[in-house]
């Protein structure tokens, strides 16, 4: 499940729509990250960035055995201390959870087309990002 979306997310409302009731998922895990400091404002291409997410999603699939994905990323205007983003993965072991979740942030991080501004600013992608996303590379 992708969701590009200006409202906040419930985390909890959001792990039972995935795991809820199932028996073959040993394990979830979340990310979800929080804007820091100052306002934020993200834009994306609608259409565009969904099938984007889609493409990685389906990578996540395709290298890690899964039950489920949930990435829900927020746009419009942020302010600190608001959620952003949440990625949710769900398999029957915790090893294929925890490396799923991390590849799909280092890929939202990196190659999302979000725009992102922080005041007046935007903001610039960080080498060190760069760096944590090339591990994943095949």
């Amino acid at each position: 499940m992708i969701r590009v979306q200006t409202e906040d997310f419930d985390i909890s409302k959001e792990i039972a729509t995935l795991a809820g009731g199932r028996t073959d998922i040993g394990a979830v895990v979340t990310f979800s990250g929080l804007v820091r400091d100052v306002m934020l404002t993200l834009e994306h291409y609608p259409g565009m960035t969904e099938r984007e997410l889609g493409k990685i999603e389906a990578e996540a699939n395709a290298r890690w055995k899964l039950q489920g994905v949930s990435i829900i990323h927020r746009v419009g205007e942020l302010a600190p201390g608001d959620n952003i983003v949440l990625v949710i993965t769900a398999s029957a072991h915790r090893k294929d959870a925890f490396e799923a979740a991390e590849f799909l942030m280092d890929y939202l991080k990196t190659r999302a087309p979000f725009w992102k501004r922080e005041g007046e600013d935007w903001v610039e992608a960080k080498a060190s990002d760069d760096e944590a996303a090339d591990r994943w590379k095949k």
